[in-house]
């Protein structure tokens, strides 16, 4: 399967309310033909637990039944798809620092539960070729670096009882961040891929974003603009606007995201897979022309570079490449990505 050029479902079967109104109505057929259309080759499907198991931990059908049929219309327009567990029981990353709400790492039931959860998705999707298992979207917190090795070591035995070779994607901690990649463990199995996310700099990706700690409100981030700017900047966003402040790169532009990205390059490069970028895309509260210039930029570094990704978002969740907000833009962005 293809995994070069994409676009995440987010919204649909996750970050949502978990009712029968809301998956009947935000996704249809016309929606996966749209994708198509544009000439993407594959989409990202976040699901969050509910969808697939009741709070006992029991399956649910009819959430088995959403996926099927998302996957039957990616299959009728040659799509690939990748099922992104999004949120598991025991671990979301909105919660990130909450031990009493986030204890998946703590908890060897609730890792047998997950792994359970797995094995169950690997036995029901096993037989599409046109689907790729990526383990959990983020894990943020720096001291479960350990212990999500392990999981995810435990969970591709798992997977491999059922599904000998559907691609497994996964990637490290601190937000998926590109530079915890070489914190991973050399796999020790077949078609695996190393992923990671990419807002950076975040400052101007993420601008106005009400969720982000210290993030002002009112100013509009421009890009480019000084590099001295960008680290004067983010210094009110704590562990966030590191990334930038730590930079070495002169030139906030190409020069810095293809910097920000070479430790996950590396990384994929001593481990032997194939490298993703699950997630990467520009706030709707963003200068229209600066994201467009953001994403044009993206594109040159990864297509250098070898990597296929998905853009962040295809609707609503203030990433919407079908808000009002991308409408000038669209058309440009998704001809740069790809490349019809």
């Amino acid at each position: 399967m293809k995994l070069k050029s994409g676009v995440n479902l987010g919204g649909y079967l996750s970050q949502c309310i978990h009712t029968i109104g809301h998956y009947e109505s935000f996704i249809g057929e016309s929606d996966i033909k749209k994708i198509a259309g544009w000439g993407c080759d594959h989409i990202r499907i976040p699901i969050d637990y509910e969808v697939l198991e009741d709070e006992d931990g029991n399956r649910k059908k009819a959430g088995y039944g959403y996926v099927i049929k998302l996957l039957d219309w990616c299959d009728k327009y040659n799509l690939g798809a990748i099922l992104d567990l999004h949120k598991a029981y025991g671990y979301d990353f909105n919660d990130a620092g909450d031990e009493q709400k986030n204890n998946l790492f703590s908890d060897d039931t609730l890792q047998r539960r997950f792994i359970r959860l797995w094995k169950n998705i690997a036995g029901t999707f096993s037989s599409y070729e046109n689907v790729a298992f990526e383990l959990l979207n983020e894990v943020v917190e720096k001291d479960n670096a350990a212990a999500w090795n392990s999981l995810i070591n435990k969970t591709v035995t798992a997977i491999r009882e059922v599904a000998a070779d559907t691609p497994i994607i996964y990637g490290g901690i601190q937000w998926n961040s590109a530079k915890t990649l070489k914190l991973l463990d050399i796999p020790h199995d077949d078609n695996i891929i190393f992923t990671f996310h990419f807002y950076e700099p975040l400052l101007f990706t993420h601008q106005k974003a009400p969720w982000v700690a210290n993030m002002d409100q009112e100013k509009d981030i421009y890009y480019p603009e000084a590099m001295s700017y960008y680290q004067i900047q983010s210094k009110v966003l704590g562990e966030q606007g590191e990334p930038v402040i730590e930079a070495k790169s002169e030139i906030m532009g190409k020069e810095f995201i293809s910097e920000m990205i070479q430790d996950a390059v590396r990384a994929a490069g001593k481990a032997g897979v194939g490298l993703y970028c699950g997630e990467f895309g520009v706030i709707d509260r963003a200068p229209v022309e600066d994201t467009l210039r953001w994403f044009k930029d993206v594109f040159k570094v990864f297509k250098e570079n070898g990597i296929g990704g998905a853009i962040w978002n295809y609707k609503e969740k203030d990433f919407g490449l079908m808000s009002e907000h991308y409408t000038p833009i669209r058309d440009d962005i998704i001809s740069q990505w790809t490349g019809e």
